[in-house]
């Protein structure tokens, strides 16, 4: 990521326990098609085995880019499954990065 200011969605969700393989399938279209949409720029998703919780989080160039995927056919139909299917519960945070910076060791 650059220092230019991008966008970031962060869904956190906890899953049911159940619908697990077609869980996986879906999670694995998502992951591949998010990452074809114009702007985006990158994600990554943790999740507690134990308690189901997780969190993913998303960079878009624009707050633009994250409306069009949001509105996404397959997208929308995997938003419909996780209400039905996948999560107990989910919560979504868009927010507008204005300022980043990173330092690595040298070592």
């Amino acid at each position: 990521m650059g220092s230019d200011p991008h966008v970031v969605c962060i869904f956190r969700s906890v899953r049911t326990d159940h619908s697990s393989d077609q869980y996986e399938e879906w999670s694995g279209r998502i992951d591949r098609l998010v990452a074809t949409m114009p702007g985006y720029i990158g994600h990554a998703s943790f999740r507690d085995e134990v308690s189901g919780r997780g969190v993913t989080v998303s960079y878009f160039e624009s707050m633009s880019d994250v409306v069009a995927w949001k509105e996404v056919p397959e997208h929308l139909e995997a938003q419909a499954l996780g209400r039905t299917a996948f999560y107990l519960e989910y919560e979504v945070e868009v927010a507008e990065i204005v300022r980043h910076y990173q330092w690595k060791s040298t070592e």
